[in-house]
């Protein structure tokens, strides 16, 4: 079963494609699982005064949701469509977050950390935001964030978990064993939450040249016990499922034999498999 947790469409205004072409795409491309998981809407600042095409507009969220269920049904048969959204965690701010996940019955959840504030770290457009900043504070700052996050019980997937390192901006090596025990703290977490995590595989494609999470954080996620999934975190129906091939191969090195998938957030573990 090849499957792709984490895809973007137009609605989010940063991503090309309609919910259907990622749907037809997939199972082109032979897709047993596709999920639809596009970005929650702002609720921490005003849309009209923060960078364009961030995120859906508040108004479009039940549109979306209802257009995903649509097709889950049309498609049955040919593809497993799964109707999920990428929540932001954003600290003081879990009250609205809560109310958006519990409104609609959503397949599974991922929780992603995009936000320091009303700084977004995974944004080309504010990587300013860098300049004469601590690498290490941000850093503690970030995965204190992923700790919270897990510990809401919000969600059923931790998002590109090291996401921090998009843009290559990485404490001193002289702190690397304080970076680990940061990361490790957040494993930690996650195992705690009892969620499962993907492995993104878009971080190849970016100036850090590294899956999210790093293969030494899947080493550790693996001794820990937590379940992975995949995701291509695709803004194209083209790039839907690039770069999994790689993905799959390194989970299966490390050791992992199974993925997880969800309906009605509920997890179950299917068989990984590799081509020879």
């Amino acid at each position: 079963m090849l499957i792709d947790y984490h895809t973007h469409h137009e609605r989010c205004g940063h991503a090309v494609g309609t919910l259907e072409e990622y749907v037809r795409r997939g199972i082109e491309i032979g897709l047993s699982h596709i999920g639809l998981s596009d970005h929650m809407p702002l609720i921490h600042v005003k849309p009209e005064d923060y960078y364009p095409e961030m995120a859906m507009p508040m108004d479009e969220l039940p549109a979306y949701v209802e257009e995903c269920f649509r097709l889950k049904e049309k498609y049955k048969g040919q593809i497993e469509v799964r109707v999920g959204l990428e929540a932001d965690y954003i600290e003081g701010w879990e009250a609205d977050i809560r109310t958006i996940l519990q409104a609609y019955p959503w397949d599974y959840v991922i929780g992603s950390v995009h936000f320091l504030g009303t700084w977004d770290i995974s944004d080309f457009r504010q990587t300013h935001n860098w300049e004469g900043k601590d690498i290490f504070s941000v850093y503690e700052q970030y995965y204190d964030a992923v700790v919270k996050a897990a510990e809401t019980g919000f969600y059923d997937i931790a998002g590109h978990l090291d996401v921090i390192k998009r843009f290559a901006y990485k404490p001193d090596a002289s702190r690397r064993a304080e970076v680990e025990e940061l990361e490790n703290t957040a494993l930690r977490a996650v195992k705690q939450a009892g969620m499962a995590m993907e492995l993104n595989a878009s971080g190849l494609s970016k100036a850090c040249e590294e899956m999210f999470p790093s293969r030494r954080m899947l080493e550790e996620a693996y001794r820990l016990g937590i379940p992975l999934t995949l995701g291509s975190d695709a803004h194209d129906p083209l790039k839907l499922s690039e770069h999994l091939d790689q993905a799959r191969a390194l989970l299966y090195e490390i050791g992992f034999r199974e993925l997880a998938v969800f309906e009605g957030r509920v997890r179950r573990m299917i068989p990984l498999k590799i081509e020879c």
